[in-house]
């Protein structure tokens, strides 16, 4: 096993040097740059001195090549300085943190909420195959997993902000967040993460119960169902005990894969509700063109989707004893 983990590592690594080289290359062929971003809020009757120009060229690191400058940033990541953020003017790692707490909160609710209820909806459509309760959920999460998740949250705040006035519309907090009680704080908390927490969930709920639905098909087609089911062992057991753990193969495959979307957010989501998180943040620093968070941000990005895939192929070994990475 230590092996194993020693050569996934430096796999890992080696992939990770490679995504942030592309990336580098990629934001750098922009059109634009910090540069002009900033000129365009100059006053336009301003001339830019010469010498001024190159100061500003330098202090975004624009007077160098981009492989040269890629390299920097490289060694700075090394010592762990992700530099300072254009549009923010404070460190990328600080900006990145305070953006985590508002991310997690719609993703972790959100993925705690669709595997609560995709598993026992996923076999109850195993359970209840072809009849008439089963194809009207299979028809709705089918219809819930092609519908936009923007659609969506436009339509729930046409509805529960606009015309019924239940929710808030926007942000995060209300205005005088700070002087609420403990309890009025939760609350409005749990007001205006409703819809984009929602918006999350739905259409992941829906793919999850498909997808576990589909597999638990596959799996009761098999010799050893028909053999337990001939040797008299009850429904529950069968479809717990020989059917579903025979399931979880793919279904940690998916749990593996999902742990990057934890940090990453929704772009158009959070930027729908404005809500602070890393997805926003990510947009927010394309349109500005802020190397050094974007840039912070795909490292962040990688190396949890690396981490993911590490974790399922780690659990394939727990879920299943004939896996051995010895």
């Amino acid at each position: 096993m230590l092996s194993y983990l020693i050569r996934r590592v430096l796999i890992g690594c080696l992939t990770l040097l490679l995504i942030t080289f592309i990336v580098y290359g990629l934001i750098r062929s922009m059109p634009g740059s910090p540069l002009t971003v900033q000129m365009a809020e100059m006053d336009p009757s301003r001339k830019i001195r010469p010498e001024d120009y190159a100061r500003m060229q330098k202090s975004f690191g624009l007077d160098k090549p981009w492989w040269q400058a890629y390299g920097v940033w490289l060694g700075n990541v090394a010592r762990l300085d992700f530099g300072r953020s254009f549009l923010q003017k404070q460190p990328v790692a600080k900006v990145i943190g305070e953006r985590i707490g508002p991310t997690l909160l719609l993703s972790l609710t959100s993925l705690l909420l669709a595997y609560l209820l995709s598993i026992p909806m996923g076999l109850y459509a195993t359970v209840r195959n072809g009849h008439h309760d089963e194809r009207f959920l299979s028809t709705a999460l089918y219809m819930l997993y092609s519908f936009p998740t923007f659609v969506t949250a436009l339509l729930l705040q046409m509805l529960l902000a606009v015309k019924l006035e239940l929710l808030p519309l926007f942000d995060m907090h209300s205005q005088g967040y700070e002087q609420m009680s403990s309890w009025e704080q939760a609350w409005d908390l749990f007001k205006h993460a409703l819809m984009p927490v929602a918006c999350y969930t739905y259409g992941s709920l829906a793919y999850e119960s498909r997808f576990i639905r589909a597999n638990m098909q596959e799996v009761m087609k098999q010799d050893y169902i028909r053999t337990a089911r001939a040797k008299g062992v009850g429904p529950l057991a069968v479809i717990f005990h020989h059917a579903f753990r025979n399931t979880l193969i793919p279904f940690v495959t998916l749990i593996g894969l999902t742990l990057p979307t934890l940090l990453s957010g929704s772009v158009i989501i959070e930027q729908i509700f404005t809500w602070p998180g890393l997805g926003r943040l990510f947009f927010e620093s394309i349109s500005a063109r802020d190397y050094p968070t974007i840039m912070g941000l795909t490292l962040v990005f990688s190396v949890m989707t690396l981490l993911g895939t590490l974790v399922a192929d780690i659990l394939y070994a727990v879920v299943d004893p004939r896996i051995s990475y010895s």
